[in-house]
């Protein structure tokens, strides 16, 4: 059974966050631990406040688990504050987990900023650090420095440009591009060769999309562990991550932005 540490913050009503974490690594036949970051005050509405845990409590539990746990996999969501942004980035040199796998969570599906200006900038020079980076449309365009993309063609040229600067692999996803485009894009190199994939999906007609990249990258993170590369792992999690989407329509949960339906093939 993978053994995925989660680093992210938490979200009251449960379809983001830590709470989406752990949902989605038991989905994929893990075993999930969980290190908060912070502390939101947020429904399927919005995001109304933010509330860092302080950086050294945040390292203490990193160390805690790593001192006890060997961990096969490993997620970073939100990290908020650029102070905690340069520390995950030193516990990682000192650490190294294996399959680590970054969500630059900049912006709430809902609308609510989730990062400062600065902690923004310095999630660039994270990206070096981690094996993957799964960034959605906007958080691909501030990775890069540019604007958000458009249509896949320009989604294609950045997560290329993200790769060469910064050696790791990328996996844009692409659910709310304004193209309407139904592909995500996955960039690696191996032997120093680089592969470009242009990954076709269903879209699914849905407004309940309450933290989607953040069951993704958590699911992605748990699939790389039995799977020999990030594309193997990518086409485990993509039709449970539709099932889920689908779900989501049903599930009844807030008057907003509503979240999936993490265990639907229990129910199916």
């Amino acid at each position: 059974m993978p053994r995925v540490l989660c680093l992210a913050g938490t979200d009251p009503s449960g379809g983001a966050g830590l709470l989406a974490d752990v949902k989605s690594v038991a989905a994929m036949g893990g075993y999930a631990m969980g290190v908060v970051t912070a502390v939101t005050v947020q429904n399927t509405r919005g995001v109304t406040g933010v509330h860092a845990i302080p950086v050294e409590t945040v390292v203490a539990q990193l160390d805690a688990v790593a001192d006890d746990v060997e961990i096969d996999a490993m997620k970073i969501g939100m990290l908020g504050e650029a102070s905690l942004v340069e520390a995950v980035g030193e516990w990682l040199e000192r650490r190294r987990p294996r399959n680590v796998v970054l969500d630059p969570v900049m912006v709430a599906t809902t609308g609510g900023r989730l990062a400062s200006d600065d902690a923004a900038r310095l999630l660039r020079e994270l990206v070096p650090v981690v094996d993957i980076v799964t960034p959605n449309v906007p958080e691909l365009g501030v990775l890069c420095g540019q604007t958000t993309a458009p249509h896949l063609e320009m989604v294609v040229e950045q997560a290329e440009l993200v790769h060469e600067q910064t050696g790791s692999a990328v996996l844009a996803t692409t659910g709310d591009l304004a193209d309407g485009s139904s592909h995500d894009v996955l960039v690696e190199s191996e032997r120093d060769w680089r592969t470009t994939r242009r990954l076709p999906f269903v879209r699914v007609d849905t407004p309940h999309t309450h933290g989607t990249g953040c069951s993704l990258s958590s699911a992605l993170a748990t699939a790389r562990v039995g799977a020999g590369d990030w594309l193997s792992a990518y086409r485990r999690v993509r039709p449970w991550m539709d099932g889920a989407l689908h779900g989501g329509l049903t599930l009844e949960v807030g008057q907003g932005a509503g979240p999936l339906d993490h265990g639907w093939f229990l129910h199916h």
